[in-house]
């Protein structure tokens, strides 16, 4: 008589237990893959079975339940096979489908363990560096200012308007001009704003002379130019449609400032700018640009793109996180911690970045991928293995008992 088949039934039904209990025990762990125990007979040279073994243990790698979340450094991979791509200090790769990230106080993204969220950098023109995946580093140090090169304004100029008696042209006598308005801020190369304003002055019929203020003194044409001169002259058709400068764009002359910042040369665009019987108006306004300014937030975006904002309320891109699959992620080796490493089974890392619809799977930023664990099955598995294991107790005592009887023959 043999106890080798209650032993390991016990043994494998013990196995399935733990595999269970782990199941039930990280329920509520984000991104947590449960796993299922697979069992395999024994045999020996004989029709009759030895027992069973434990072949594997399999993990599903299926997707959680999405759950929101109000941090914007929680990410949820969704509709997608990817990991995370994560880094040490020493550059070990590890992946994981817990997007619980914080920032660190060198600016890098990183989970509670401490490894660094990787992906791409921003070149020199601001765009996506690609190459090879790095740890992404928040920067923190302030935008640097950009001096104003271009403005964008929209008006419309009333057609009722008649031509002022009172000349010449000064910005401090209404009497003077049809219309006026500010167009700046402007910026100078130090981020240092200036008041930037244009007037109309009307000259006839479907004509316009524009002049124009810097920080309350009138900008004048560089000589052999009269002082006092328009900078430029507006025309319309008998449609109220703007017919000159050509291209609607005025430039004006080189500012020179006296904070020691660079002389600037700044166009102003009027494209669009009408001339019909209505109130004198501006309906667009838009200029390139702007002061210093401090990063208030980032975010990231469902294509892996890191967006900040910054305090002169302008944006930024500051890099992009790269998600990898593997042919087979059962083949990863688990690590703890919500990790794994990449093994010969599990094949090498294929590493791309997040979009809709992608292998790869695109991200939700404030939300988190719960437990793939279904606790209802778990329980019922619970119970089955239960049973089991009291089944297989139930071999060994019957096995034990045809001993003790044989011990008795006398």
């Amino acid at each position: 008589m043999a106890f080798s088949q209650g032993i390991s039934g016990l043994g494998a039904a013990a196995a399935n237990l733990d595999v269970i209990g782990n199941n039930i025990a990280n329920s509520g762990t984000v991104g947590f893959k449960s796993s299922t125990a697979t069992f395999s007979d024994i045999y020996a040279g004989s029709r009759v079975g030895l027992g069973v073994s434990v072949s594997g243990v399999v993990q599903d790698f299926s997707q959680g339940v999405t759950q929101t979340s109000s941090r914007p450094l929680d990410v949820a991979i969704m509709n997608g096979d990817g990991f995370f791509r994560l880094t040490s200090a020493n550059g070990e790769v590890m992946y994981s489908r817990n997007g619980q990230f914080t920032k660190d106080k060198d600016g890098y993204i990183v989970n509670s363990s401490g490894l660094r969220l990787t992906g791409y950098g921003v070149n020199a023109s601001g765009g996506i560096s690609g190459g090879t995946p790095g740890a992404i580093q928040i920067p923190t140090a302030p935008m640097s200012p950009n001096a104003t090169t271009g403005v964008q304004a929209e008006f419309n100029v009333d057609s009722r308007s008649t031509v002022p008696t009172k000349t010449p042209f000064d910005p401090t006598d209404s009497n003077t001009f049809n219309y006026s308005n500010a167009i700046g801020p402007v910026y100078d190369s130090l981020g240092n704003p200036h008041d930037l304003a244009v007037y109309f002055v009307k000259t006839g019929a479907n004509a316009w002379d524009t002049y124009g203020t810097i920080d309350g003194t009138q900008i004048q044409l560089a000589a052999p130019a009269p002082a006092g001169s328009p900078l430029g002259s507006v025309a319309f058709d008998t449609n109220g449609n703007m017919t000159a400068p050509a291209g609607g764009k005025i430039t004006l002359p080189t500012l020179t400032y006296t904070n020691g910042a660079a002389t600037s040369n700044i166009t102003v665009d009027l494209s669009g700018t009408t001339q019909v019987g209505a109130a004198n108006g501006m309906s667009k306004l838009a200029q390139d640009g702007y002061t210093s300014g401090q990063l208030t937030s980032f975010s990231i975006n469902a294509d892996g793109t890191i967006t900040g904002k910054f305090s002169n309320e302008q944006t930024k891109l500051l890099g992009q996180v790269v998600l990898s699959s593997f042919a087979n992620p059962n083949g990863l080796e688990p690590k703890g911690e919500n990790m794994y490493a990449e093994t010969q089974a599990s094949g090498a890392a294929l590493t791309g970045t997040p979009a809709e619809g992608s292998k790869l799977g695109s991200l939700a930023s404030g939300a988190l991928e719960s437990s793939n664990v279904d606790l209802t099955s778990e329980l019922v598995n619970l119970i089955v293995a239960q049973r089991n294991y009291q089944a297989n107790a139930q071999t060994v005592k019957t096995q034990d008992q045809v001993m003790q009887t044989l011990m008795n023959i006398r």
